[in-house]
C-alpha cells in the first residue's frame, strides 16, 4: 500500500489520501463514579489493557487521558512480530500485517577509508528477526495501532470508549480495604482541562487501577514507586520526513556513520514515501533535559544532511519531530505493595509501560515492551474480578514482567553505547568510532529479544513442567507458543494453531496425540480425553461453571498424527454441542500432513505425545504427558478457584 505522496496525513490508511481525515475530537462524557478497573493513559499499555477488558460484560473499565483525543503523530514506529502475534490475539493482525512497512534488511555506513569526508556502503544483510514468527517485523504508525486498538474497543460488547481531556490531580487507596476483593479502595480525582471543562473536578472509585501514563506518570508518583537508574546525558533527534534523495539505501534499515558529524539511524516508514531519521546530537549538561535543548527540526535537517554526504537530503516536509535524552530506568516495584511484601497482600494499582521503565527509541523496544505489560496483566485482572482465580495471582505481574524490563534496559544500555559516536557526559573525549561489525553482532545476538520471540518467564506455578521439556522441544515452556500449522481433520483446511489462542481470557490445552489412534480406548490420549470431559478432578470439569460450554474457560485442541480420522469417531468432547441450539463445533481437532506437520517442526515427541498447556497470554504454562492426570488438575488446583 502506498500513501502520504503529497503530503503526510493521519488517519485510517484503508482511505485514500485525498479522502483520508484525522480522527475526529470525541465527545466530552461525564466519567464513571465507580468502576472496576480504571486505567491511566492512553498509549500502547493502557489501550490493550483496555482492549482486553472491553471483552467481558461482567466487568466495568474506564480509560482515561490528558489528551483531547486519539494520537495523530509519530512516537513509536516499530512493531515487533510478537505484538503482530498479539494483535492476533484481537483478530486485527491482518491489517497491521497489510498497512507496515515489511523490514527485511540492514545496511551499515561508515566513513570511506579513501575520502573519510564521504560515507561508504560496508555491509547490507537479511534483518536478523527473518523466520522468528510466522510475521515479519515492520513500521507503522503508533496512532494506526491506537486506531484498531480503540476500533475493538468500540466494537465490543461492552462498546468501551476512551475519555479524553482528564488530568489525574490525585489518587488515593485506603489501605483499609485493600485486601477485600469486593470494596472499591481507589479514589481517583480528575480535572478537566478542556475549554468547555472549566476545571470541573470529577471523582471516580475503583477496585483496581493501571497507571499507563508514560514516563512522568502521575500513578506512579502517587504510589511513591521510585524509578531506579539515570539519563546518560546524550541527545537525539527524531524526525519523520518526506524527502528526495539519491541516497541508494532510503528505502532500507540502515546505520549510517560520519567522520566528524555523529551518526544517523533511518528506517522507511509505511506507505513507500515516508522515513524516520534518528540524528545524533551532542550531550546534555548535567541535571538538563532533552527539552531544554534549543534546537529545531531545520536543526536536525541539517545535521542530517551532513552525516549523509556525499548524497544529498532533499526534505520537502517534515511530518512530526522530537528531541530525547537516552537514558535506561526502571521502577522499584510495579504495584502499589512494599517491597517484600508476601503473597497474602493482595495488590490494587499497578504501573505498566512507560511508567515503569524509559529507555531510548532506537531498540523498537517501548511499544514493545509496553503492549505485552499489559497483555500480561489484563487476564490476570479479569481472572481475579470474574472470581476464577485466587487474587495472588496478580502478583506474578510484577515478578514476570519486572524481569522482561530488566533485560530491556540491560539491551538499550548496551546498544545505546554501541551506536553513539559522541561521547556522553563522564566519557572519555577520546571515544573511539563506531564498530559496526559489534552492532551487527549486538542486533543478531538480540533479535530474539528485539522481535519478543524469547522473552522467557522463570519457574513458578504460572511456568513449570521443565522436566517435561524433551516431550516438545520446540515449544519452550515460559516463552510465547511458537505457532505452527496443521490440517483441520473436518474440512482440511491448514490453520496455525497459535491464532486459536485469542484475548477472551481462557486457557488452552492442546494435546498432541501418540502413536496409538485416539479412537482405541485403550490409548492413552483417549484416556485423557475421557478424563478431561468426566471426571470430577478434570480442571474442566471442576472449573467451568454450570451451565457454561464446556470450552468457556479451558478450551481444548487435539492434533493427531493419523491421517484417515472421521469427526464422528472421536468423543463428543473434540467436537462439543455449545451454545443455546446445542451446535456442534467441529474446530478443534487437526492432523499432521506431509507439508504441514507440527510434530517434525516443533520437535514432539511422536511416539508419546504430550499436552502444552498455554496461558491467555499465549505463554506456554507446562508440558506433560498424556498419562499425567493428577498433575495437570494440580497445575489449575494451584491457583484456580472452583466454581458452583
Amino acid at each position: 500500500m502506498q500513501y502520504h505522496l503529497n503530503g503526510f496525513k493521519p488517519g485510517n490508511y484503508q482511505v485514500s489520501d485525498k479522502a483520508r481525515k484525522p480522527y475526529p475530537t470525541p465527545p466530552i462524557v461525564d466519567l464513571p463514579s465507580q468502576v472496576d478497573v480504571l486505567i491511566v493513559g492512553t498509549g500502547p499499555a493502557g489501550l490493550t489493557m483496555a482492549r482486553q477488558l472491553s471483552e467481558f460484560d461482567d466487568i466495568k473499565t474506564c480509560i482515561v487521558d490528558m489528551a483531547p483525543g486519539p494520537l495523530l503523530f509519530g512516537r513509536a514506529d516499530g512493531i515487533s512480530c510478537r505484538t503482530i502475534e498479539i494483535m492476533e490475539a484481537f483478530n486485527s493482525s491482518e491489517m497491521v500485517v497489510k498497512e507496515t512497512y515489511q523490514l527485511k534488511q540492514n545496511t551499515f555506513w561508515e566513513p570511506d577509508a579513501e575520502n573519510p569526508n564521504n560515507i561508504k556502503r560496508t555491509e547490507k544483510i537479511a534483518d536478523a528477526r527473518a523466520g522468528l514468527s510466522e510475521f515479519t517485523h515492520g513500521i507503522v504508525n503508533q496512532a494506526r495501532l491506537h486506531e484498531l486498538l480503540i476500533d475493538g474497543m468500540r466494537n465490543s460488547v461492552t462498546n468501551l470508549e476512551p475519555h479524553y481531556s482528564r488530568e489525574l490531580v490525585d489518587l488515593i487507596i485506603d489501605e483499609d480495604a485493600t485486601q477485600d476483593v469486593t470494596a472499591y479502595p481507589i479514589t481517583a480525582t480528575f480535572k478537566r482541562i478542556d475549554e468547555a471543562g472549566n476545571d470541573k473536578i470529577e471523582t471516580v472509585k475503583a477496585r483496581y487501577a493501571v497507571g499507563c501514563d508514560g514516563g512522568r506518570s502521575r500513578v506512579r508518583k502517587n504510589l511513591g514507586i521510585t524509578m531506579q537508574g539515570d539519563s546518560a546525558n546524550k541527545a537525539w533527534g527524531v524526525m519523520d520526513i518526506l524527502l528526495n534523495t539519491d541516497f541508494p539505501d532510503i528505502r532500507v534499515k540502515s546505520f549510517i556513520q560520519s567522520k566528524d558529524h555523529g551518526a544517523v539511524m533511518t528506517i522507511p516508514r509505511e506507505g513507500g514515501y515516508l522515513c524516520r531519521f534518528y540524528v545524533e546530537l551532542d550531550h546534555i549538561d548535567k541535571d538538563k533535559r532533552a527539552s531544554d535543548v534549543k534546537l529545531t527540526e531545520k536543526d536536525l535537517v541539517a545535521k542530517a544532511q551532513q552525516i549523509f554526504h556525499p548524497y544529498k537530503l532533499d526534505v520537502k516536509e517534515v511530518a512530526w519531530w522530537s528531541i530525547y535524552e537516552v537514558g535506561q530506568r526502571i521502577a522499584e516495584r510495579f504495584d502499589n505493595r512494599p517491597l517484600g511484601s508476601t503473597e497474602e497482600i493482595i495488590p490494587r494499582a499497578f504501573v505498566a509501560g512507560d511508567a515503569c521503565h524509559t529507555h531510548s527509541p532506537k531498540g523498537g523496544w517501548g511499544l514493545n515492551t509496553s503492549l505485552p505489560d499489559t497483555f500480561n496483566l489484563g487476564w490476570k485482572l479479569a481472572s481475579v474480578l470474574q472470581g476464577k482465580c485466587d487474587p495472588k495471582l496478580l502478583h506474578t505481574y510484577e515478578t514476570e514482567r519486572r524481569k522482561v524490563a530488566q533485560q530491556l534496559i540491560d539491551a538499550d544500555r548496551e546498544l545505546s553505547k554501541l551506536v553513539a559516536t559522541r561521547p556522553a557526559a563522564g566519557e572519555s573525549t577520546d571515544h573511539a568510532r563506531v564498530d559496526t561489525a559489534k552492532i551487527e553482532a549486538f542486533m543478531k545476538r538480540q533479535s530474539g529479544f528485539v522481535s519478543g520471540a524469547s522473552i522467557e518467564y522463570y519457574p513458578s506455578y504460572l511456568c513449570t513442567g521443565q522436566e517435561n521439556q524433551g516431550l516438545a522441544t520446540g515449544f519452550k515452556i515460559g516463552q510465547r507458543f511458537h505457532s505452527v500449522q496443521a490440517q483441520r481433520t473436518a474440512d482440511g483446511r491448514i490453520q496455525h494453531l497459535g491464532h486459536l489462542v485469542k484475548a477472551d481470557g481462557r486457557w488452552r490445552l492442546f494435546v498432541f496425540g501418540g502413536e496409538q489412534s485416539p479412537t482405541d480406548n485403550s490409548s492413552e490420549v483417549y484416556k485423557l480425553i475421557d478424563y478431561l470431559a468426566k471426571d470430577n478432578t478434570s480442571p474442566v470439569v471442576k472449573y467451568t461453571p454450570d451451565g457454561a460450554d464446556i470450552d468457556s474457560v479451558i478450551d481444548t485442541y487435539a492434533i493427531f498424527q493419523q491421517e484417515d480420522l472421521s469427526m464422528h469417531d472421536l468423543p463428543n468432547y473434540l467436537w462439543p454441542a455449545k451454545g443455546k441450539y446445542g451446535l456442534h463445533d467441529y474446530e478443534k481437532v487437526f492432523q499432521k500432513s506431509a507439508e504441514h506437520d507440527p510434530y517434525r517442526f516443533r520437535s514432539i515427541n511422536t511416539e508419546k505425545g504430550c499436552v502444552v498447556v498455554v496461558r491467555p497470554d499465549q505463554h506456554v504454562a507446562t508440558i506433560l504427558p498424556l498419562t499425567a492426570h493428577h498433575e495437570l488438575a494440580e497445575f489449575f488446583d494451584h491457583f484456580m478457584i472452583e466454581q458452583q
